[in-house]
């Protein structure tokens, strides 16, 4: 988990306003698609994981953020500023990765972030060769002829390269391997600990459990839930698989507290339960059970159950 402690960030003091905030934002391209009545705050030094399934509303919301579209009602702020009158101040002290990149047709990877930092001013072209070396990018070749992966690290660099306040990242990890992966978390508990904040999107749960403190859940263009990883863990929702030689019934399972979908065939017991699984132990004591297994439910398993509800009205990426 990143680290909770603040250091005084380059560039001096920064408002106590909370680093985003979304007061009932809404986006709506008909038939259900968009971004409906989204409030949600996210304090400064938060890692914030936005998740959702692929259509979720996710990029929608950055670029509502990012005022890159206009909200049809409702309003954002970014570091105390309003996303739409403070647009250009906003662009200075974020950093942003777009999901997806543009083209940059015959220059060099190198050539494209020395752009982007001649653009923005006031970057050290050694944090760049430094954020270059720490993702394995060979900045001397042709931006068109990288894998995606690569073109992924080129977007992380221009995001983190002028040392942002803010970082609003859509999908950061797509397309890097393991190791790039594992690379960027350490980039961000950097990033935090020197006092910025992460807002980032993803529908890779796992990656969101190793590096966010608190998580937003969209589906169809709606909030779901917001929650710290130990609300969200404080489900404790566990896989049961026994065998027993006794006799019980699915239906008599369904009645203890806790047991969700027991299913029981030729001695053979699968069931989910949420919270203790004492209750179930003791109606299983007269059941004769030679065998037993139980793992808890990864944080992707929880959030794949919230998902599971009958869809709402749509929503656009």
């Amino acid at each position: 988990m990143v680290q909770q402690s603040r250091t005084i960030p380059r560039g001096g003091a920064r408002t106590t306003a909370p680093a985003v905030v979304c007061t009932d934002l809404t986006k709506d391209y008909g038939g259900g698609h968009g971004v409906f009545n989204l409030d949600l705050s996210v304090q400064q030094g938060e890692t914030f994981g936005f998740i959702g399934p692929n259509g979720a509303g996710k990029t929608t919301t950055i670029r509502l953020l990012m005022d890159l579209i206009r909200p049809d009602r409702g309003a954002a702020s970014l570091l105390g500023m309003d996303a739409r009158r403070d647009s250009l101040a906003i662009k200075r002290k974020v950093g942003y990765l777009p999901g997806e990149l543009v083209r940059f047709p015959g220059v060099s990877a190198g050539y494209v972030i020395g752009l982007l930092a001649g653009l923005r001013g006031c970057v050290d072209p050694a944090r760049i060769a430094e954020l270059a070396e720490r993702f394995e990018l060979d900045l001397g070749r042709r931006y068109e002829d990288l894998s995606h992966g690569n073109k992924q690290k080129v977007g992380l660099i221009q995001a983190f390269m002028h040392r942002p306040e803010l970082l609003i990242l859509d999908e950061p990890t797509l397309g890097l391997d393991p190791l790039m992966q594992r690379e960027f978390r350490r980039l961000v508990e950097a990033s935090v600990a020197d006092g910025a904040t992460v807002f980032l999107s993803s529908h890779v749960l796992s990656e969101v459990e190793l590096v966010c403190d608190r998580v937003g859940l969209i589906r169809d263009g709606r909030l779901r839930r917001v929650g710290t990883l130990n609300d969200l863990r404080a489900l404790r929702i566990h896989h049961i698989e026994a065998v027993f030689n006794g006799q019980v019934t699915a239906a008599e399972l369904g009645r203890v507290p806790g047991v969700t979908d027991p299913r029981v065939d030729d001695h053979h017991l699968s069931c989910a339960v949420q919270g203790s699984v004492g209750p179930l132990l003791r109606a299983l004591s007269a059941a004769a059970v030679v065998e037993l297994d139980s793992h808890e439910l990864s944080l992707e398993e929880v959030f794949l159950g919230e998902f599971e509800q009958p869809p709402g009205p749509g929503a656009d990426n």
